[in-house]
């Protein structure tokens, strides 16, 4: 599987195309963002060919769904969008949210309870968090056993919990 990619399956649910090695990323016309004043710049939205790509509406449900004072991992948050595997296309998808987004990007963290954020982004997080009362330990970690969200009817999902 080749790096930043989801296996053949899973761009099926995505929508994702697979590439040759070296090739670029589409043949056909380029595609630009939509411009500032379009509706599909309002916060929750995100671009893709000017609609919301249905993966990252999945993703966005989900980090949604994530309470207060609670934590997610990007894998956790891809298995519950339905996408296994696809960890980091929730961090695109995340990545992707314009400012002002009313969703609680905050509330996910890698799999070891870190900030996957550096300098300022990375603080404006820990700030947040703290604010809702997550707790960091000494060596800036959360406690997953102790803060991680656990949505209630996921037991499939007892691998990534």
């Amino acid at each position: 599987m080749a790096f930043g990619t989801c296996s053949k399956s899973q761009q099926q649910n995505t929508g994702a195309r697979p590439r040759a090695p070296g090739s670029r990323a589409s043949s056909g016309p380029r595609r630009g963002r939509v411009g500032a004043s379009s509706k599909l710049d309002a916060p929750g939205r995100s671009c893709y060919d000017g609609r919301m790509h249905p993966s990252y509406a999945a993703i966005y449900r989900q980090v949604r769904a994530v309470p207060r004072g609670r934590v997610a991992t990007y894998g956790q948050i891809a298995q519950l969008a339905g996408l296994p595997g696809c960890a980091r296309q929730v961090g695109y998808a995340l990545h992707a949210l314009p400012p002002g987004s009313r969703v609680p990007w905050q509330r996910v963290l890698n799999a070891r309870g870190e900030l996957s954020l550096g300098d300022e982004s990375g603080e404006h997080q820990r700030r947040l968090l703290a604010a809702e009362g997550v707790e960091f330990d000494a060596r800036g970690r959360v406690d997953l056993k102790r803060f991680q969200w656990r949505p209630r009817g996921a037991r499939y999902l007892s691998a990534v919990l």
